[in-house]
């Protein structure tokens, strides 16, 4: 049993880089291996099916109500972007954007967030590197405020549910460290993000997503919390042992490699209902700041990249160094 789990491990970990298909299909190959892997850890029950069923539905429905409505009221958005950007200082309100998309990614969920968050960049007028750097500092903002409640995002879902807590408990655990990261965030945006060149008084109006797109979508997004649920259960056997006696300073750091891999994937992997607080706030902010290094590193990410069309290399340019540099300092918020 235990070879058999170590070798999904690493197609869960590895796959989606070596075959085309995993990383195009993401969400059905983890949930075709969260089934075997299940299954494998003889540990399938009652239980487990109605978790599985159950966890995804608050995040799912979320996702497609927000874009529904994004859809109905986006050319009244579109013109209130150009409006704002023409009435506020552009450092001002860059710092606002990224506050603001990072605050309400809890509610509205990361993936509703990161759309919100492209189609705001894409009205206004930066030059290619402005415009990547935005989307970096605003993606770490969305990986980081969508934690805060089980609708954010598939880590935050996971993560309440592997420790079986309450709506508001990660919250609570790490609201005051996330809420100084995302003002911190704003901050720097408005810093290094220069004023556009130009500022146009035309405004853009932005091509509407197909009502197919919006379900499709969220018909994924289910799909993925089932895998990640499933995952969970099943390499539970294999992981606990490992985990169990490591210190919160090693998890801190050995969970940089969200850089590369989906942070709630991980999670999934990582988080017990018997680990202590000062283990899972590590854990999870380990996975959080380093998710926003690379562009498989988080969901945010994944989104706006595809959609700004940037490649790995121009993520990593100033994603990796900045997200290294946060790591550092949130090592001495975390531990001292």
């Amino acid at each position: 049993m235990i070879l058999i789990l170590v070798i999904l491990l690493g197609a869960v970990l590895f796959g989606p880089f070596i075959f085309p298909f995993a990383e195009r299909q993401l969400e059905l190959y983890l949930f075709v291996l969260g089934i075997i892997a299940v299954f494998t850890a003889g540990i399938w029950s009652h239980t487990l099916v109605h978790a599985v069923v159950t966890d995804p539905i608050a995040i799912t429905c979320a996702v497609l109500l927000a874009g529904l409505l994004f859809r109905v009221f986006q050319r009244p958005f579109s013109q209130s972007i150009g409006f704002a950007e023409r009435l506020i200082p552009s450092r001002i309100f860059v710092t606002l954007i990224v506050i603001s998309i990072g605050l309400v990614a809890s509610f509205i969920t990361a993936i509703i967030a990161a759309i919100l968050l492209v189609s705001i960049i894409s009205l206004l007028h930066y030059d290619r590197l402005i415009q990547i750097r935005l989307v970096i500092v605003s993606c770490y903002s969305i990986g980081l405020g969508a934690v805060l409640t089980p609708l954010g995002e598939p880590l935050s879902t996971i993560a309440t549910s592997r420790l079986n807590e309450s709506f508001f408990y990660l919250f609570s655990l790490l609201g005051s460290d996330v809420v100084i990261a995302i003002v911190s965030l704003g901050i720097i945006a408005g810093i290094v993000i220069p004023p556009p060149n130009r500022k146009s008084s035309m405004n853009k109006i932005l091509e509407k997503e197909s009502w197919s797109t919006i379900v499709i979508r969220s018909v994924k997004v289910y799909i993925f919390v089932m895998a990640l649920t499933l995952l969970g259960a099943g390499f539970e056997p294999l992981l606990s042992p490992i985990l169990e006696g490591k210190s919160p300073t090693f998890l801190y750091w050995a969970n940089m490699i969200s850089a590369v891999l989906d942070n709630a994937t991980l999670a999934s992997i990582e988080l017990g209902p018997t680990m202590d607080e000062p283990t899972i706030r590590a854990i999870l902010m380990g996975l959080l700041i380093s998710g926003g290094m690379l562009i498989p590193g988080n969901i945010p990410n994944i989104i706006a990249a595809g959609k700004l069309s940037i490649t790995s290399k121009e993520w990593a340019r100033f994603g990796f160094p900045f997200g290294l540099l946060a790591m550092i300092v949130y090592f001495f918020v975390v531990f001292y």
